[in-house]
């Protein structure tokens, strides 16, 4: 009998669908073209983190900078997963406000916001986390609505996080 799963895996054998994906990560047929996706399990300085996730942003690919927060939330030290993980989540509640799904977009802002909230505002690595909070909100306020993930796409840092140009 044959018990060969017919899932996607990666070059490790751990199951990962290859599907291509549009910029705000959904599924394509196969055979489509889609963006490249982000590796998993990059470490980056938090630096190169910010600036990918950034570049990500601002082509109106959100649910992609997630994934790069991501790998700094599992990789980096124990006292700062609670700001990648946050970023990762307003990232992913941009995705999904983009995506049309105004629920999961407000639940995301929100979780994302309380994991920010822990940092007291204080940028960290120059990442302007009161003015995150502030835009996250803002967007929350609007939902349902139409969102464009790069007319929205907030700036993670400077003097006041904001929708970029």
């Amino acid at each position: 009998m044959e018990t060969s799963s017919r899932r996607d895996r990666d070059a490790e054998g751990r199951a990962r669908n290859a599907r291509p994906r549009d910029g705000l990560g959904r599924p394509l047929p196969y055979g489509v073209a889609g963006v490249e996706r982000q590796p998993e399990g990059v470490a980056r300085t938090p630096g190169e983190t910010v600036r990918e996730a950034q570049r990500l942003l601002d082509a109106g690919m959100p649910f992609h900078a997630h994934e790069v927060f991501e790998d700094a939330w599992k990789s980096g030290p124990e006292s700062e997963r609670e700001l990648w993980r946050g970023l990762a989540q307003l990232a992913v509640g941009l995705t999904h406000a983009a995506r049309g799904n105004a629920r999961g977009g407000d639940a995301l802002l929100a979780r994302g916001v309380d994991s920010l909230g822990r940092f007291g505002g204080i940028p960290v690595y120059g990442i302007d986390l009161a003015g995150l909070v502030a835009w996250a909100r803002e967007l929350a306020e609007r939902l349902p609505g139409p969102v464009d993930a790069r007319a929205e796409a907030p700036r993670l840092t400077g003097s006041s996080a904001s929708f970029s140009p």
